[in-house]
């Protein structure tokens, strides 16, 4: 199911983009979704369209490196009619088939080759990139005219190493949607394997993060995940340091790692415990705990 729900996350960028998505949502105009690979474009999309209409109404899912003009004149706006049409990656659009979805756009028309006519389209249009089209369009790769009409709306997502404090939420998300779809009966992430996680910069973005979860899951065979369940890369990671939302990188050992985090979510809590242990996934008294061991070896300050 596609709903509010699979925006997970507590950090400020989330919390707009989700703001963003429910203002949106009943409304048809036409969205732009940008960010890097893996930061979720299309589950965005996907949850527009399923929270904004009938749940029989179409998600129609364009690749837009593979499109061919056949198909564009024949099949894509006929399946998606009444529903939702996603352009993936909309920058590897070719010119030709650019000229056409600006004009559809513009007349609310698109023409069939076979048997020629023009139909009124009733379509939402979301497109996504991780390309800057602003660039584009100065390159002449993009055409401008189609670039201001689907950027009606903007949804730009964070990536994943600009929001530390949602990479152990999103973690716990996907360890309990694979261990139910799995059958395995991991039910938590041991506390050395989540300092690597959070050591780790994750240049894939939430898919990487899924999948190393996904993988964690598969491999486990204990009820929490461990270092040794995570690939080489991310254990390997675990001596670099921990990248924080300002890009302060230095080496650390373990413990530290896990003080900069205990005293990141504090402050993105405001100071609330309560609500700290419950992102940290430990109890408040064992978070009182932390920040006593913290205090006295003087980092807790």
């Amino acid at each position: 199911m596609y709903d509010m729900d699979r925006i997970v996350g507590c950090s400020t960028r989330m919390e707009e983009v989700r703001d963003l998505i429910q203002r949106v949502a009943d409304s048809p105009c036409n969205l732009l979704i940008t960010g890097e690979r893996g930061t979720g474009k299309e589950l965005v999309a996907k949850v527009i369209h399923y929270i904004s209409g009938p749940r029989t109404a179409s998600f129609v899912p364009v690749v837009c490196s593979a499109i061919s003009q056949a198909a564009w004149e024949s099949e894509i706006f006929e399946e998606a009619d009444n529903g939702t049409l996603f352009f993936d990656e909309i920058g590897q659009l070719s010119l030709l088939l650019q000229t056409k979805l600006a004009k559809t756009l513009e007349h609310k028309k698109f023409h069939l080759a076979e048997p020629a006519k023009s139909i009124t389209m009733d379509v939402r249009v979301i497109a996504a990139t991780a390309l800057n089209l602003e660039h584009e369009v100065k390159a002449k790769r993009f055409r401008d005219d189609l670039y201001y009409h689907l950027k009606v709306v903007e949804v730009d997502l964070p990536v994943l190493r600009d929001r530390p404090e949602d990479i152990l939420l999103l973690a716990e998300s996907f360890l309990t949607r694979y261990s139910q779809e799995y059958s395995k009966p991991v039910r938590g992430i041991g506390e050395p394997a989540r300092v690597l996680l959070m050591h780790y910069s994750w240049p894939g973005n939430v898919r990487e993060l899924e999948n190393v979860i996904e993988r964690a899951v598969t491999l486990s065979h204990t009820k929490e995940i461990v270092p040794g369940d995570l690939p080489a890369s991310i254990q390997q990671a675990g001596g670099t340091g921990l990248i924080l939302s300002k890009g302060i990188e230095r080496a650390k050992t373990l413990k530290q790692v896990e003080w900069d985090y205990i005293r990141l979510i504090l402050e993105k809590s405001g100071g609330n415990k309560y609500q700290a242990a419950e992102i940290l996934g430990i109890d408040r008294k064992t978070l009182y705990q932390k920040i006593a061991e913290m205090e006295k070896d003087g980092v807790g300050e």
